[in-house]
């Protein structure tokens, strides 16, 4: 996310974040790289002019020359004007209405079908919401069929008008619809249009004046850059809508869209896509995405994401395994589920403050698992509740059903053994005797 805009920035930044000298001449040098990373990434040339502009001013403004870490100001300064163009605060979805009405808009492509599909298990889970989605893209080939695959998967009802092509008429027909049958909630997926289509244009336009929705949402596909900024004024000049949303930023995004959007249309970015399954959604948080393109991380975030996972039962149950030292493989496996359902490997590690950057030229693998798993799958159940009954022989068995050397297999077994001495010593007075020693060191 952000890779590249990320490593010119920090590259830019990297003479003032250390304790050398610092004068008017190498800040300004520094902000003209700041300026060509913004470019290359991208963003409207006015945009980044400005930014730069606003930057030297609140640095002169704050005697950053003066002060005892000059460089680390600067880093700070850059930070809360990264937050303020990408909007400055989070703003949420309203759901006012009975039901709520979310009218999605975009380009070909865009990926709105997916996110439509995206945001209805959002609102299902985290909103506790009826949703009803609705396919009102008559034009593209197999395109309402892909929203009913997304709806069973997810588990949300999908309205559907065999036959008839007029959107206006499925939509309002989909509200009435979601009224009779206690929906709170109709997100409707149009077809994908481009702004020089006049016809598709006002076509959207027809399908918002009929329904009058309390969301309009466009959505972005972030790797197109500033041509998507561009695209969104001229929707935005229809429309009026409610906020974007940028959808792939878990592909090889320049960052354009993200940075000049909101300048350019007053409207604040909602939600973010950061992967292809169902649950690869967020709520966009300015101040959030900022550290991250600075690559200080998102440790907020990843806490969030953990929070939802964690089970307050079976942390109990676990709790009283580890203080018996009865910690198996089956329990191993189950903690493997829960980081797994946290989202993509590569979006967690950039999410660790400076680990993105650490490993910037590592793959991260989304199946960083599936040894591990195919290893433990091949013990016996008896193996997975007792692994001091693994013996060599057994060891032996285990790599061959799991395709895999004994060495891995010992190297498993070496860091469980680890880990529950490590759980076992923060069970008990281990774990208050760190605390002790982190506060002595201090």
């Amino acid at each position: 996310m952000f890779n590249n805009l990320s490593e010119k920035l920090d590259k830019a930044l990297h003479t003032l974040k250390g304790h050398g000298k610092i004068n008017e001449v190498n800040v300004a040098e520094t902000l003209k790289e700041v300026r060509r990373a913004l470019l290359d990434a991208d963003v409207n040339f006015k945009i980044a002019k400005q930014f730069t502009n606003t930057v030297r001013e609140k640095a002169m403004g704050q005697d950053v020359l003066t002060t005892l870490n000059p460089g680390q100001l600067m880093v700070k300064i850059v930070k809360d004007e990264l937050t303020d163009l990408m909007g400055g605060d989070t703003v949420g979805i309203n759901l006012g209405g009975s039901p709520t009405v979310i009218l999605m808009s975009g380009l070909q492509g865009s990926g709105k079908t997916t996110f439509s599909g995206k945001l209805a298990n959002y609102l299902k889970n985290k909103k506790t919401k009826q949703v009803l989605l609705v396919g009102c893209d008559v034009y593209r080939p197999a395109a309402i069929n892909q929203l009913q695959v997304v709806g069973e998967q997810i588990g949300v009802e999908v309205y559907a008008e065999e036959g008839n092509k007029n959107p206006v008429e499925i939509s309002t027909n989909a509200i009435k619809h979601a009224k009779a049958n206690g929906k709170n909630v109709v997100i409707i997926d149009t077809a994908g249009r481009l702004a020089v289509d006049e016809e598709m244009m006002t076509e959207i336009s027809n399908i918002h004046k009929a329904i009058k929705p309390q969301e309009t949402l466009f959505v972005v596909d972030s790797m197109t850059g500033q041509d998507a900024v561009n695209t969104a004024k001229a929707f935005n000049d229809l429309l009026n809508f409610d906020g974007v949303v940028l959808t792939k930023l878990d592909g090889d995004t320049r960052g354009g869209a993200a940075l000049s959007i909101k300048s350019v249309v007053d409207k604040p970015i909602k939600f973010i896509g950061t992967g292809e399954k169902m649950d690869a959604i967020d709520v966009f948080h300015p101040d959030r995405m900022a550290d991250r393109i600075l690559g200080m991380g998102d440790v907020v975030s990843l806490v969030e994401r953990a929070q939802e996972q964690y089970d307050e039962a079976e942390a109990r149950k676990l709790q009283k395994k580890i203080a018996k030292n009865q910690f198996g493989f089956d329990d191993f496996l189950s903690q493997i589920q829960q980081i797994k359902k946290m989202g993509s490997m590569k979006d967690l590690v950039g999410m660790i403050p400076g680990a993105g950057k650490a490993l910037k030229d590592i793959d991260i693998d989304d199946d960083a698992f599936k040894g591990i798993e195919a290893i433990i799958h091949s013990m016996t159940p008896s193996e997975r509740t007792k692994p001091s009954i693994i013996n060599a022989s057994r060891k032996k068995r285990i790599a061959k059903g799991s395709g895999t050397s004994v060495q891995e297999v010992n190297q498993l077994m070496k860091q469980f053994d680890q880990m529950s001495k490590m759980m076992k010593m923060m069970q008990g007075g281990g774990g208050k005797r760190m605390m002790q020693m982190m506060r002595g060191m201090r």
